[in-house]
Parts: structure tokens; C-alpha cells; sequence
């Protein structure tokens, strides 16, 4: 299961805590959320950004009660955007928010810029890695980035693909440690996926795989993690806003 998987599950499973989800996909020209909630149509936030579509044209109505907003490359236009583009566009993501509890951010991979800015403007960045020695290297780096830039919000890590829960808790000490000690910052539990074939058979029918197989072990860690993001006081949204504070950073 990638980071896309777990932002679709994950968003699913906040939804049935009573809030008003939306999923955005901001992995700048390869987003596919379309993809792994078996969505089509109605464009996506670069044809937004670009003045061809309003974002009342783009929003799907998703699985599990989910609202989702498609990315695009055009969110690099971002930077291009003069002052009144930027207010208009400021304006109707300010309305769309209001329609929402929680904003749950699916970021393009790795560190770059407009990564690192959709992370700064949350309220709680959730970490995704593996045991594998690069996903380790990769999350330190995202971490060690968000402590540089004196990230207000909280910081989670979350072990993805473990084959035993003793090596996912294993791989989560050993990131949090090196954290606190060099860094000075926490780094909270999230939780910890196990490989499950479940996941394999969902993905191929395009299925979210809480919905697919909501008995699976896969589908109760996911629901685990969604239980204990949900009760922290970090997922709400700012008074400022988040895409206000993101479109900000990227300037």
C-alpha cells in the first residue's frame, strides 16, 4: 500500500467519525486518486487554477461519504498567479473549506518544494515510511526539514508494508529516537501496516480496501491509526486555513 492508498483509506474511515472529509491530491502530475477510488470526470484543481473549471466543477462526491478534489500539474502555475488571481483563487478555496471538518493532503513523493510547503501549512503531517533502509533515510529527511523550518504542527510516523508489528515498532523507535536526540522534536506513533494480500485484491477492483474488506487485518489497522488521528486536537483546521497558509508558503 502506498501513501495514496492510505490517504484514500484513511480519509474513508475519518468520514465515518462524523466529520466532513476532503481528500485532496496534490501529487503534482502523477496524482491518481481517480485511480484508487475508481472516480472519472469532472476535471481536476490544475483546469481550477487555469480558470477553465470552478472547483464547484471539479469536486466528486467519493466512496465512504468522502469529498475529493483531483490534482494536476497546473498547481505550479501557482507560483505564476498574479494578485488578483491569487485573491479569486484564495476566495473559493476559503468557501470550499468551510464545507469540511478535516482536510486530508495526498503530497507527491519526496522532498520538494511544494511538498514541503502543503506540510508546513497543516496542521499535522503524517510521515509515511517503510523498514527498508531508504524509506528510513527519505522520513528522517522529510522530518529533519519540517524541524529546520520550525514546523508548528505535529509530526506522526506512520511504518507502512511491515512484515511483523515488532518491526514496524522497531523501525518507528529507531526514526523517533534519532529524531529527539538530534532534531530536539517528537515524533508521535501513528501506527503500523502489516503486508496484506487483502490490499493486493483490492487494489486490482479499484476498491478502497476498508470498504472491499472492512474484516480484513489491513482494514482494522487502517481504522486504528484513523481512531487515534481523530481524538488529537491536530486535525483541525486553523483559523488562518489551510489553503490559505499553502498557497502562502508557496510564494
Amino acid at each position: 500500500m502506498g501513501k495514496t492508498n492510505i490517504a484514500a483509506n484513511l480519509s474513508i474511515c475519518l468520514a465515518r467519525h462524523n466529520q466532513r472529509v476532503l481528500l485532496m491530491d496534490a501529487d503534482l502530475g502523477l496524482g491518481n486518486i481517480d485511480v484508487v477510488m475508481n472516480l472519472s470526470g469532472h476535471g481536476d484543481l490544475g483546469q481550477v487554477i487555469a480558470g477553465d473549471k470552478s472547483l464547484e466543477d471539479i469536486i466528486r462526491p467519493g466512496p465512504g461519504g468522502v469529498e475529493v478534489i483531483c490534482g494536476g500539474a497546473g498547481i505550479e502555475k501557482l507560483v505564476n498567479l498574479n494578485e488578483f488571481e491569487r485573491h479569486r483563487l484564495l476566495e473559493d478555496l476559503g468557501r470550499l473549506q468551510e464545507r469540511s471538518n478535516i482536510i486530508v493532503i495526498d503530497t507527491g513523493a519526496g522532498i520538494s518544494e511544494s511538498v514541503i510547503c502543503f506540510c508546513l501549512a497543516a496542521d499535522h503531517t503524517v510521515v509515511v515510511t517503510t523498514p527498508e533502509p531508504t524509506g528510513m533515510t527519505d522520513a528522517y529527511a522529510m522530518i529533519k526539514i519540517l524541524a529546520g523550518r520550525k514546523y508548528p504542527g505535529r509530526i506522526s510516523l506512520l511504518v507502512n508494508q511491515a512484515d511483523s508489528v515488532w518491526e514496524g515498532r522497531r523501525t518507528y523507535r529507531q526514526i523517533a529516537d534519532v529524531a529527539g536526540r538530534f532534531l530536539g522534536v517528537g515524533v508521535y506513533d501513528a501506527g503500523i501496516l502489516c503486508r496484506d494480500q487483502h490490499l493486493v485484491s483490492a487494489v486490482r477492483r479499484r476498491s478502497p480496501v476498508v470498504l472491499e474488506y472492512p474484516r480484513a487485518a489491513i482494514s482494522a489497522g487502517i481504522a486504528a491509526i484513523s481512531d487515534r488521528l481523530s481524538s488529537g486536537t491536530a486535525t483541525s483546521i486553523t483559523k488562518e486555513g489551510f489553503f490559505r497558509k499553502a498557497v502562502n508558503w508557496l510564494f
